[in-house]
């Protein structure tokens, strides 16, 4: 686990001093290709990622395995995977949803580093929604999942939960309601005989405020002291850099994000809303608080405004056009 300065228990709950340094996830490739109208070339898909892992990037999640028909965006899943120049010591990731998805990935293990998750959501309004079947239900296609994992040799180390500060059909969601359904992921995994090491806390719908942040964390971990959390913020609501400030002093070494805030929100409940909380305002946050994220800011702001030209309109990151504070720094030193 990515170390900090020191955590434990108080009068108020789980509490930690900002951590040492964090681990991000890039998810922009995958989140912005899905929900962009395109169509968008494979080659500009490609140089977007390949130039990601250029900035000190170590997790970036390059595509969706799904149903060109569904998601047209991602018809060229293959070719994108297949054509894209690995890093040295850059983990690629894709995504699925079946085994057909699963299949397609396996493909590709070449290049892509792969792993399953128990995905569960705290709301079963929004499992009814999105899935069209019901907490019980998605249980049971969850332990048919995981022992597909098995089957073909692809580890199972996580537990999702979306949803898990709230829902548009369903409302608030209680640390209780995520608790129980954690539990139900962690039975799985005791069925299948698998070793959990992460649990993911998606805030799905932009329901996450700073205090919920906080009430959430101390309840998991007062449960689960040992396992990694993930945050998985949206921008919905203008809250997610305020929520991954809640998160670092909780303890998170871990987040996803995307750069530009690529992707959107297809589950706000209105058009362009935003989506994931984005990467380089993440970077610029740790960096100004002395927590490392081996990422270059600079970098990642150019390989930003290259992501606004490749989709052809602005994205939601403030940062893209404000630029770095080290920038100015080195000007007001009369550095060039």
């Amino acid at each position: 686990m990515t170390g900090s300065r020191g955590r434990g228990f108080t009068g108020g709950g789980w509490m930690a001093d900002l951590p040492n340094e964090v681990e991000i996830q890039e998810e922009g490739p995958r989140e912005g290709f899905q929900i962009e109208p395109g169509p968008i070339a494979s080659a500009d898909k490609i140089r977007l990622i390949e130039a990601l892992a250029q900035t000190g990037l170590r997790h970036i999640q390059v595509c969706s395995f799904v149903n060109p028909r569904l998601v047209p965006g991602w018809a060229d899943a293959d070719d994108v995977v297949a054509g894209f120049r690995p890093a040295p010591g850059v983990h690629y990731v894709g995504l699925w949803f079946n085994d057909k998805g699963l299949d397609r990935a396996l493909e590709h293990s070449d290049k892509l580093t792969l792993s399953g998750s128990i995905a569960l959501s705290a709301s079963d309004a929004f499992t009814r929604k999105n899935l069209h079947r019901s907490h019980t239900e998605n249980l049971g296609a969850m332990r048919k999942q995981t022992r597909l994992h098995l089957s073909k040799d692809v580890l199972v180390r996580r537990i999702g939960v979306m949803a898990a500060f709230g829902c548009n059909f369903q409302g608030d969601i209680t640390p209780v309601q995520v608790i129980s359904t954690l539990r139900d992921g962690f039975d799985i995994a005791d069925e299948c005989g698998v070793a959990i090491d992460n649990i993911s806390l998606s805030d799905t719908m932009g329901w996450a405020t700073p205090l919920r942040v906080e009430r959430l964390l101390g309840e998991v971990r007062s449960k689960w002291p040992h396992q990694r959390i993930t945050l998985h913020l949206h921008d919905t609501r203008g809250l997610a850099i305020a929520n991954a400030m809640a998160g670092l002093r909780m303890g998170v070494t871990k987040f996803d994000s995307t750069v530009g805030g690529l992707g959107g929100c297809p589950f706000a409940a209105h058009k362009g809303a935003a989506g994931n909380i984005c990467t380089e305002e993440l970077v610029l946050l740790c960096e100004e608080m002395g927590i490392s994220t081996g990422v270059d800011l600079d970098a990642l702001i150019e390989v930003g405004r290259m992501a606004e030209e490749v989709v052809g309109h602005q994205l939601p990151s403030e940062l893209l056009h404000a630029g770095s504070l080290n920038s100015f720094r080195r000007k007001a030193a009369g550095v060039h």
